[in-house]
């Protein structure tokens, strides 16, 4: 592996704590050899920054959002000069967005659900892990009276997906819900850079642009994720473990871990491979 939920959930936000220890400063650029780009981003841990290459300029990039005090940001730029490495500001505060395509609930926590998948007859909803660490039971509604299904796997940090197991009377299409209507899954696909893609949630519906990223990686403060996308389309909190899909194919790509800003200035959203997933635990969508 590498390094690094028709239903939905609704959780309040999970927001971020105040970011750790910025890394230390290099020695002199003038006396040192260049360092490595990829080596030098895997050894940063302060919460609040994501990296990856940019297609747009073929640069490795770290970003650092509004958190990331400006000693901070100071100490990151010695880093990333010294490996030829860009610093980019984004507006906001990156966090797991915790509160789904429909909308499903668990210990006073709402998320969304990302893809019904199966093994063999037994049935599953796929969502983000940091939403799975928060309850073992989870509901179609926000009373909790209608049970969906109980936790069966969470993977979270380093990953970011988990999985629901159906126990309830609960339809469960291969579908996601457009807000309204429904959307056949076709399938699992892979993303690339500039593709259209779609992304559905129980805070903000349907909201779409394209993929900015590939193999990104995020320091949250709850932990460090891997292997993600990155794309240019708003969520919010209770958005979380939605899916992102390709509206004119209906192949599922992934399932939102988190992202900066929101739906009224706009934003930045990181989604979990969804073929990562079905691999990890054996699974298919239906």
């Amino acid at each position: 592996m590498r390094r690094s939920p028709l239903v939905a959930l609704v959780l309040t936000a999970l927001l971020l704590v105040a970011p750790g220890a910025a890394q230390a400063a290099v020695p002199d650029r003038a006396a040192a050899p260049a360092a490595d780009p990829t080596a030098t981003l895997t050894g940063v841990r302060t919460a609040g920054t994501a990296w990856g290459l940019d297609p747009a300029t073929g640069r490795m990039t770290l970003t650092v959002d509004d958190t990331v005090a400006p000693s901070e940001v100071a100490a990151l730029r010695l880093v990333t000069d010294r490996a030829g490495v860009l610093l980019r500001r984004e507006p906001g505060t990156l966090r797991p967005l915790i509160a789904g395509g429909q909308g499903i609930y668990g210990s006073g926590a709402r998320c969304s659900l990302g893809a019904n998948a199966r093994s063999g007859s037994t049935y599953y909803v796929i969502t983000a892990g940091h939403c799975t660490t928060t309850a073992a039971t989870w509901y179609t509604d926000s009373a909790q009276t209608t049970v969906l299904g109980t936790r069966t796997a969470t993977s979270y940090p380093t990953n970011d997906y988990g999985l629901i197991r159906y126990t309830g009377r609960i339809a469960h299409p291969s579908a996601v819900y457009t807000y309204p209507g429904l959307l056949t899954i076709n399938g699992p696909g892979s993303a690339y850079i500039g593709q259209a893609v779609c992304r559905s949630g129980s805070t903000t519906g349907v909201r779409c642009g394209t993929v900015t990223g590939l193999n990104q990686t995020v320091n949250y403060a709850t932990g460090v994720i891997y292997g993600l996308i990155r794309t240019n389309i708003c969520a919010e909190p209770g958005d979380s473990g939605g899916p992102l899909y390709v509206a004119s194919t209906g192949r599922i790509l992934g399932i939102l871990s988190g992202g900066t800003g929101n739906c009224t200035a706009g934003g930045t959203t990181y989604y979990q491979p969804i073929a990562e997933v079905l691999a990890a635990y054996g699974l298919t969508l239906p």
